[in-house]
């Protein structure tokens, strides 16, 4: 009875060296290089369980060994917590990188970038024409309640959640910048200030003109000047064709009365014409102080900014000049 106790004994004992080579053996297996020899993306769908997803990235090539891999991901608990999803498997990319990554859900991040002043329809046809997102695109978004921005997302994220984000994003910051503002400004809400933001993005590209051009604007709201922006009636023309314009404006246009011409309409027109960045949000609310009334484009850039109309029409004959040249 006593050989047989001690006989057990090292069955016992042999079995915990085997466990404690073969745990040795996948411990050093999961920190060794993958062979994977460029970055590879891979998308489980939802349904995937484990022994699925392990015989997926074998047959791409993310591993070599199968049973080695299932080893340590179950010896470390995680195989039960793989998750559906895009992955992104990086280049010698090691198992115990892979586990990580698929266990705690660190799914491939797309980037979607919507540039300064485009209006509800331009980012609505890119929202469309994004392949990574699913879901239809709401009518009826308010013109300028989408921040421009680049937003990071999940492959499957929904259209409609973006626009959400997108609106929020733009509450969020220009309710901060409103919180900032100059005081005795010729608006008083932050919804017109965010008007006047759309009307900045629409004239000029320039980062530095901004707060100019918007002490233009203001000035001439203070002096009761009609502001005579010609992407003011660019929109409206948009807006009753249902689409791109496509041709220059025409003295017809100019006009031609919509609740957006501002060559026809006091003060600000009724809604914003695009939607603005963060940079023309703060110049609406944060002009330099300046005399100036008019500005004209410079033909190589830029404007040249005038507070007298004797100057103003100087500054214009000198760019239809330049244009002749």
């Amino acid at each position: 009875m006593g050989a047989f106790f001690k006989f057990l004994g090292l069955l016992i004992v042999l079995a915990g060296v085997g466990a404690l080579c073969i745990a040795i053996y996948a411990f050093d297996y999961e920190r060794g290089e993958g062979p994977l020899t460029e970055p590879k993306v891979i998308m489980f769908e939802r349904g995937h369980g484990f022994q699925s997803m392990v015989d997926e990235i074998e047959k791409q090539g993310v591993i070599d060994n199968k049973q080695l891999f299932m080893l340590a991901a179950i010896a470390t608990g995680r195989a039960r917590e793989f998750k559906a999803g895009e992955y992104k498997f990086t280049e010698k990319m090691t198992p115990h990188a892979i586990i990580t990554m698929i266990s705690t859900g660190k799914v491939l991040q797309h980037k979607f970038t919507v540039p300064e002043g485009l209006n509800v329809r331009e980012i609505t046809k890119l929202l469309q024409a994004e392949p990574a997102m699913e879901g239809d695109v709401q009518a009826g978004i308010p013109e300028g309640s989408l921040l421009p921005e680049t937003y990071q997302f999940a492959y499957g994220f929904k259209r409609a959640e973006m626009i959400a984000l997108m609106q929020k994003a733009m509450r969020t910051t220009l309710d901060a910048a409103w919180a900032k503002r100059q005081q005795n400004l010729p608006y008083d809400t932050p919804d017109k200030a965010l008007v006047m933001a759309s009307i900045i993005e629409k004239e000029t590209g320039l980062p530095k003109e901004r707060p100019h051009v918007a002490s233009v604007f203001i000035n001439r709201l203070r002096k009761g000047i009609k502001l005579q922006t010609d992407p003011t009636v660019a929109y409206g023309v948009e807006q009753a064709l249902g689409g791109p314009m496509g041709r220059p404006l025409t003295t017809v246009d100019l006009q031609t009365a919509t609740p957006y011409n501002t060559y026809m309409i006091d003060g600000l027109p009724q809604g914003p014409i695009c939607n603005p960045g963060k940079a023309s949000l703060e110049a609406a609310i944060n002009p330099v102080d300046s005399d100036d009334l008019y500005f004209v484009a410079t033909g190589s850039g830029g404007h040249n900014f005038a507070a007298t109309l004797e100057q103003h029409n100087a500054n214009v004959a000198h760019y239809r000049a330049k244009m002749r040249q």
